[in-house]
């Protein structure tokens, strides 16, 4: 740990890569962080992104590679390393990664959510081709066209309520015979002509060739399988945030989301959070580069007292 960096950023989505910018920009010796290698996060799974201003229909992975590209001209250090631990020493922070450690005055972490997935055939192959985990990102995509929803919580059913104003048919599968969902939700997405809820149901299988053509439903109470032809698959099943690294360090929520507010800033001082990673009321590509930058801000703020 020959440095001290005034800024770590841990993680290289739209947040990271963001923060990236500003903090070169604010002229912060600052390095990211990615444990796999390649910049992007959740956005390399997005086929197509057309609600991201200024660039329409550009594909996940050319997004991605747009942000990392102006964050290396403008000097952006990227390592590749696993961060392990955060160790908070007051003053600075110790990352421990599985290339050894770190060290910083300010720790950004924007490691992001996965999607919590069926693990079921033909969910991991047809990723991006008519299987989705975000109905805003995707739904412009399924005009005229049918989709499954699998899912009964609020994310659910208001995937099924976007979605109705698109497809020409929609499907909830739910494997209960009764929704989580918030009741005026319920009622909402039920007063709707082309949605169509299937009760006490699963999704064993999704098939087709280059694209999703078919789902192959199971009914659990009367222990029967019928394939249903559909065009796509969202996938709503509950996310799960990429924080147990700093599990007990620094404050959490009940889904393990970091609790910070527009500010980024955690329970713990010179920690802060940015983007999916965060408790928030709308996780997109926008918000999180936006995040990054306020994060950068309240960094910038505190450098001056730490």
């Amino acid at each position: 740990m020959a440095q001290i960096y005034d800024l770590l950023i841990i993680g290289s989505g739209p947040a990271g890569m963001a923060a990236a910018i500003y903090a070169q920009r604010a002229g912060l010796k600052a390095a990211v962080l990615e444990k796999t290698g390649i910049s992007g996060g959740q956005v390399l799974t997005t086929y197509e992104v057309d609600n991201y201003p200024g660039l329409p229909e550009i594909s996940g992975f050319d997004l991605s590679e747009k942000f990392k590209e102006h964050a290396l001209h403008l000097g952006t250090e990227i390592q590749t390393a696993e961060v392990k631990k955060v160790i908070d020493q007051g003053t600075t922070k110790v990352l421990n990664t599985d290339q050894g450690c770190l060290e910083a005055r300010t720790v950004l972490i924007a490691t992001g959510a996965h999607h919590a997935k069926l693990h079921i055939p033909g969910e991991e192959e047809l990723a991006g081709m008519g299987v989705s985990y975000c109905a805003t990102c995707d739904g412009a995509f399924f005009r005229n066209r049918t989709a499954v929803v699998v899912g009964g919580g609020d994310v659910a059913v208001e995937d099924a309520i976007f979605l109705a104003r698109f497809c020409k048919k929609v499907y909830l599968v739910h494997r209960r015979d009764s929704l989580r969902a918030a009741k005026l939700l319920q009622e909402h997405m039920l007063s709707l002509s082309n949605v169509e809820v299937i009760w006490n149901a699963e999704v064993k299988k999704i098939a087709g060739e280059e694209q999703v053509e078919q789902v192959t439903l199971f009914y659990n109470k009367e222990n029967r399988e019928e394939v249903l032809p559909v065009d796509g698959v969202f996938i709503a099943v509950g996310t799960i945030p990429d924080t147990a690294f700093v599990k007990g360090l620094v404050g959490q929520d009940e889904k393990g989301y970091l609790i910070a507010g527009e500010d980024c800033r955690t329970s713990v001082k010179g920690i802060y959070a940015a983007g999916d990673v965060r408790t928030k009321a709308l996780r997109q590509i926008l918000t999180a580069a936006a995040d990054g930058a306020n994060a950068v801000t309240s960094v910038q703020e505190d450098l001056l007292t730490l």
